[in-house]
Order: structure tokens, then sequence, then C-alpha cells
């Protein structure tokens, strides 16, 4: 697994673990949510900064994130109902 993949995999465990969305965890570390997406896709890199707010933002050491997984380990889930709720502009005018 390279760093990239490895990062992915932990910021998704912790997240779900700690029962957080990607908007909140996001809006709680001041990063945007659309590039916490791509961290945690694999489509984006992170800089020591970045690392640094989440990890402050998780209550977790830089380097829980940086821990290699079980061999055969399944991957992390997602948070049960994923997505919020999608109110039309129709809907908000009512």
């Amino acid at each position: 697994m390279n760093g990239r993949a490895l990062l992915a995999w932990n910021l998704r465990r912790i997240r779900v673990s700690k029962g957080l969305s990607q908007e909140k965890l996001a809006a709680d570390a001041g990063v945007d949510r659309a590039y916490f997406a791509k961290l945690e896709r694999e489509a984006a890199n992170a800089g020591v900064d970045v690392l640094d707010k989440l990890a402050r933002a998780l209550s977790v050491e830089l380097s829980e994130f940086f821990v290699r997984p079980p061999e055969g380990a399944a991957p992390p889930t997602t948070l049960p109902g994923g997505g919020r709720k999608r109110v039309s502009f129709l809907m908000m005018r009512r």
C-alpha cells in the first residue's frame, strides 16, 4: 500500500469510527470538504499543515494516519445513510 492509499484508508477508518461525516470533519479542521473527499479517494496529496489540522480535529496523533492495516483487513466502511438531503430550489420557494 503506497503512502496516499495508506493515508486515505486511515482517514476514513478514524473518521467513521468517530461517527463524523466528511463535511463535519472538514469544517472542524478548517479544510475544504471537496479537498478532504479527494484525500479519502486518493485523488489529492496532503501537506503536513493539513495533516496537522486533521489530526487535531480528530484528536489523534499524526502517526495514526500511517498505521498499516492488518493483512487482509476489509476496507473501512462509510457512515450509514451517507449524503445529505438535497432540497430543490422550487421546494425552497414554498
